[in-house]
């Protein structure tokens, strides 16, 4: 994980990217839509759409909770947890049977997410948080890999390349 600096990174890792393919160009273009950081999430869907507008490709996103979870190893059910801001947490279940969110992607505190979600293997940025309020000590705190894309049904791979806010926004409007 890079953590800060996902702007600067990006398109120099885009070019890394490129030079491995031996310069052929995509012609489907899959984003992350979130949940995640407000910026990160802009930065990374402008540069999809300037990137698909450039090279005539498709362009989709995915929801960043399900490619963790299809990262993860196993059929057993998941719980997916990526740190989010404000010490909280982002957090969906999914059967990996069948492959389908049995929750919706929720913002809570580590204890919150404890009792709405009180079984599943966690893995994510947010797994020991979570491990520790349950509990728990085995954890699998792994990254969300593209190569597990194409794990993802066809739905969760064709999603409009816009943002997927589970949290207000910090900026408050100033009264007039």
């Amino acid at each position: 994980m890079i953590g800060r600096g996902h702007a600067e990174r990006l398109v120099p890792m885009i070019e890394e990217l490129l030079a491995r393919a031996e310069g052929s160009i995509p012609t489907h273009i899959l984003v992350g839509v979130g949940p995640g950081s407000f910026t990160g999430l802009r930065v990374a869907i402008a540069a999809a759409h300037g990137l698909a507008i450039g090279w005539g490709a498709s362009l989709h996103g995915m929801p960043s909770l399900a490619l963790l979870a299809a990262s993860a190893p196993g059929d057993e059910p998941i719980v997916a947890v990526m740190a989010g801001g404000h010490g909280e947490l982002f957090v969906q279940s999914f059967d990996r049977a069948a492959f389908v969110a049995t929750s919706a992607a929720l913002n809570l505190t580590a204890r919150d997410a404890a009792f709405a979600f009180p079984t599943g293997t966690l893995v994510g940025s947010g797994a020991a948080a979570l491990a520790e309020v349950r509990g728990e000590i085995a954890i699998a705190t792994l990254v969300p890999t593209a190569s597990a894309a194409l794990r993802l049904p066809t739905e969760l791979r064709a999603l409009a390349p816009t943002p997927l806010y589970v949290r207000s926004p910090d900026a408050k409007p100033k009264a007039a």
